[in-house]
């Protein structure tokens, strides 16, 4: 027996683009408050930043245009998670005033923060990007959203209600962006948390030699650590997709895509933030090994039943943090770290940082909803 799909119109808001919505307010967030740290009041009004009639002193184009270009995609899913309720102008006049918003507490907040620095400049020119993205949601809501190919093929490969499921799989090649010691080992918690110890008892701390009291690993034992944290990291991923998917999907094309994705992402972000000749210098004999070995067990649980998956996808998402977490920075990595200037780049770091940190913790909470929130086939 063949299965078959009908396909409805879209008559209610899609919960892709909610879901959407919610995860790039929240890299907004993270991005412009970005280190976190420092907080307290500088006895300036949250508004200061309106009562400035000219324009900053220090200011380039490549500021106004990244705050333009950053502030679009929040337009743009603020029509898309509107509709169908709300359409045209007033969907527009929405996007755009959930812009001024957003933009306007982003830049209040920061006065709270002395290593950043409120900007009416900053303030316009996200509203602006959030008004002209809106512009863009509106002239494509219906294309997309309603019976388009890319939403037949949605309902074809897709369970009914993997929406939150595909939004955290899009952002898995992102959280490549930031640097890492290893190659696919997200969610490397314990240096941040001691850092913030070491600043608030202002001493040094250092969680994970509390974890980990054996701190001085062989290079044998690194590379072990480093061929399960890759091998875990890209299963869990891959895990995850493959219980979201029906059987008429080419689930073997998908997999291959979104890893593929995550190596091109990874393999830019190194060039642009390092340099060039040191875009594939995370291609270590731990990674290798970890990639091989991932692709190994996902060829054996590509057709595994979906709660298998789900389960296993749990498992290496936990063992992948354990491990992440307990293992030492690679001494030649720190040393690369030392020539990384964020620069112009501090808000884009933050974001990445954020999905970094945080991308296999939203996954493992995803993985363990309910079944009967869960997508199946």
């Amino acid at each position: 027996m063949t299965e078959t799909t009908t396909f409805t119109p879209a008559s209610k808001p899609s919960p892709f683009t909610r879901a959407a919505l919610l995860a790039y307010v929240l890299l907004i967030v993270y991005a412009s408050w970005f280190p976190f740290s420092g907080w307290h009041n500088q006895g300036l009004s949250p508004l200061i930043f309106l009562e400035h009639n000219s324009m900053p002193r220090y200011w380039t184009k490549f500021d106004a245009i990244t705050n333009v270009v950053g502030y679009m995609p929040l337009g743009t899913l603020i029509v898309y998670a509107l509709y169908p309720r709300f359409k045209g102008a007033a969907a527009w006049l929405m996007a755009a005033a959930g812009g001024v918003l957003v933009s306007g507490l982003m830049e209040g907040v920061q006065t709270y923060l002395p290593s950043r620095v409120s900007s009416n400049l900053d303030f316009y020119t996200n509203a602006a990007g959030c008004a002209l993205g809106a512009v863009v949601g509106v002239l494509t809501v219906r294309r997309l959203l309603d019976r388009s190919q890319l939403q037949r093929l949605r309902q074809a490969w897709f369970a009914p209600h993997a929406s939150q499921g595909l939004v955290l799989l899009a952002l898995w090649p992102l959280a490549q962006m930031y640097p890492q010691s290893f190659l696919f080992g997200l969610g490397q918690l314990l240096p941040i948390f001691s850092e913030w110890l070491s600043q608030l008892l202002d001493t040094e701390i250092d969680l994970a030699s509390y974890v980990r009291p054996d701190a001085i690993l062989t290079v044998e034992q690194y590379w072990l650590s480093e061929t399960i944290i890759t091998a875990c990291g890209m299963v869990g991923a891959a895990l995850t997709l493959l219980c979201l998917l029906r059987k008429p999907a080419p689930r073997g094309l998908l997999v291959a895509g979104m890893i593929g994705a995550a190596i091109v992402v990874k393999a830019l972000a190194t060039a642009l933030l390092f340099s060039p000749e040191n875009a594939f210098v995370w291609v270590t004999p731990g990674a290798e090994g970890g990639f091989l070995i991932g692709a190994i067990m996902l060829a054996g649980l590509a057709f595994a039943p979906h709660v298998a998956q789900r389960r296993l996808a749990v498992t290496t998402l936990l063992l992948s943090l354990v491990i992440v977490n307990t293992t030492p920075a690679n001494p030649y990595f720190v040393a690369t770290l030392q020539t990384w200037v964020q620069g112009k780049f501090l808000n884009f770091n933050g974001a990445a940082q954020f999905l970094t940190l945080l991308w296999p913790f939203f996954a493992v909470w995803f993985l363990w909803l309910p079944s009967h929130k869960l997508n199946k086939p």
